[in-house]
């Protein structure tokens, strides 16, 4: 039953960067302990989301084929989520915010294929399968949400990230790893929890990825959904959380309308959430998109979003007026009148336009990094890309004229002209110079012995982005995650136990052998004191069964352990209220 990812037409257009942190489901590394937490958690959740959660959940658990008493296989997901345009794949744990997201956009679920620790039943900090599939997959069989999420990951994998912001991934990942692994020491979780502490409170301003991340926690993971006096669950981490969905329902919750604003809201994913966001609608949710999209250096480019592509430090894109896309590593911007005049890139750089590399511009030409002046001629109103083919004869822009262009901003371009290429509508992107000189004053930005130089055309920068224009100009193979999740440890004690909820699944899938139960209980009792979802299954099935001795035992053994470890005393209340008030999981 192992799955394989190759189950979607979808999967097949992603980007081989993306391939990267796809892993397979082994669905074999289920235990039945694994099997059992998934039931439980999902029979206690729709019985009781049912009542609070938003009307496309239940709904959804039906379209995409989820079931109640067993973990999804990712190949049987696929083949149904297909049908509503979605496909879904296995990672391991967190992965990069923009790759997450950019991964919505292709329509596409990543799932964490692990499964929370049955002493994390409640909530884990750790992405899980519980989370990803029984959260997320079912709320995309609404129309208007799935395309909030498409768009949401179109518009979030292009946001700036801080060069503090991958720091802080990486050691949230590794926090939400320590504090799922069983046997973490305590001293390790708190080294870890001080570490996110300290980032966090040492990021500085707040990156568009940081701010569009609060807008995706708040909503996609969080939402409310209705009005702050009678709201209903949306978000995935309220839908796979069976703590929080009924915590987030009290008043010690505040309820407050959803805006823009919830960009400034920051969370702690360890933490009961103190506040929750209400959208009035799923369209709401787009338009507060597009409302955030237009404060992104995306849409407003300029100078300031090519500081933020210097602050990152990180691949990123600038589209000048034309339409060229320059993308590489940006570590430097020399500005005029709070504008840039010139840009620079460090290493390999690549030319594209409208997304699609520009032949003899790749990486191999401009290994070493690009520069280029950007704006209007000093003393001429007319703009280079304005210019008709008789303007630019005028003024000897023009093949194997030697020329001098003055920019505003006092940027000189010396040299004499081999060639220019056009845009579709005609326009001048690019002029290549040969025996050129580039000077900002007294400073030389390009001399002659470097080659060929290049200049890009624009009067201004119109959009700057995470991420390079075509995803085929640089080799993104890159990302090794500084941390694997823990995998619970085999022992003799735990091989033993897991036989016996093998045992109870096998009695209740078959529907013979009750008579085995004695016998499990027993064992069960004498050698695993502490565990308490077991004797819940085996209370389930005795329910029905004519053993009214071996019931009662059953039943009174828990109300023992409810005394014995008050902390799961409300689980083992939960789970009887399931069998005995017969509310229904399907």
């Amino acid at each position: 039953m192992s799955a394989t990812f190759e189950s979607n037409p979808l999967i097949d257009r992603l980007p081989v960067h993306l391939k990267q942190f796809i892993k397979p489901q082994d669905y074999e590394d289920y235990t039945p302990i694994n099997q059992a937490v998934w039931r439980y958690v999902m029979r206690k959740n729709v019985a009781y989301l049912s009542k609070v959660a938003h009307h496309s959940y239940l709904d959804g658990l039906k379209k995409t084929g989820l079931e109640i008493d067993q973990i999804p296989n990712m190949y049987g997901m696929n083949r149904i989520l297909k049908e509503i345009g979605w496909a879904a794949v296995a990672v391991d744990g967190f992965i990069p915010p923009n790759a997450f997201m950019e991964f919505q956009a292709y329509n596409v679920l990543v799932i964490a294929s692990d499964i929370r620790q049955l002493e994390h039943i409640e909530y884990t900090p750790a992405p899980d399968i519980i989370h990803e599939g029984a959260g997320h997959a079912p709320i995309i069989a609404n129309p208007e949400y799935a395309e909030y999420l498409r768009r949401f990951g179109e518009i979030g994998c292009k946001a700036i990230s801080s060069h503090k912001d991958y720091e802080l991934y990486e050691a949230i990942r590794l926090l939400s790893i320590l504090k799922e692994a069983e046997g973490t020491s305590a001293e390790d979780i708190q080294k870890a929890e001080q570490a996110v502490e300290d980032l966090q409170n040492n990021m500085g301003e707040a990156s568009e990825m940081a701010q569009i991340r609060n807008l995706h926690w708040w909503t996609v993971e969080y939402g409310l959904i209705g009005t702050p006096e009678n709201p209903k669950i949306y978000g995935a981490g309220l839908l796979s959380s069976i703590g929080e969905s009924a915590w987030c329902m009290t008043d010690a919750v505040r309820k407050l309308p959803y805006s823009i604003d919830a960009a400034e809201q920051s969370f702690d994913i360890t933490k009961p959430q103190p506040q929750l966001f209400v959208t009035p609608d799923f369209a709401f949710l787009s338009q507060v998109l597009e409302d955030f999209a237009n404060t992104m250096a995306l849409r407003t480019g300029g100078l300031r979003g090519i500081k933020k592509l210097i602050d990152s430090k990180a691949l990123g894109t600038i589209e000048l007026s034309t339409g060229i896309q320059i993308s590489g590593v940006f570590t430097n911007v020399i500005e005029h009148e709070s504008k840039p005049v010139y840009i620079q890139t460090t290493g390999k750089t690549a030319l594209s336009y409208r997304e699609k590399e520009l032949v003899g511009h790749g990486t191999n030409t401009h290994a070493e990094g690009f520069g280029s002046p950007i704006g209007k001629l000093k003393g001429i109103n007319l703009a280079i890309e304005d210019m008709s083919p008789r303007d630019l004869r005028a003024y000897d822009i023009y093949e194997e004229e030697k020329i001098t262009l003055e920019f505003e901003g006092g940027i000189t371009v010396s040299g004499e002209i081999i060639t220019g290429s056009r845009n579709l509508q005609g326009e001048i992107i690019i002029i290549s110079f040969k025996n050129c000189t580039v000077k900002h004053g007294d400073e030389i930005l390009f001399q002659p012995e470097w080659g060929t130089y290049d200049m890009a055309v624009g009067k201004k920068v119109v959009s700057a982005f995470s991420g390079p224009a075509d995803v085929k100009s640089f080799d993104l193979i890159t990302h090794v995650p500084s941390s694997k999740t823990i995998k619970a440890a085999e022992s003799e004690s735990r091989s033993a136990l897991e036989k016996l909820y093998r045992e109870v699944r096998d009695i209740r899938e078959s529907g013979n052998g009750i008579e085995k139960l004695a016998s499990v209980f027993e064992e069960l009792v004498s050698r695993f004191p502490t565990d308490w979802l077991l004797s819940v299954e085996i209370a389930e099935l005795l329910k029905d069964a004519n053993q009214p001795v071996l019931s009662e035992k059953a039943l009174s053994y828990l109300e023992e352990l409810k005394t014995k470890r008050p902390q799961i005393a409300h689980l083992i209340k939960g789970g009887l209220e399931l069998i005995f008030e017969e509310e229904k999981a399907n």
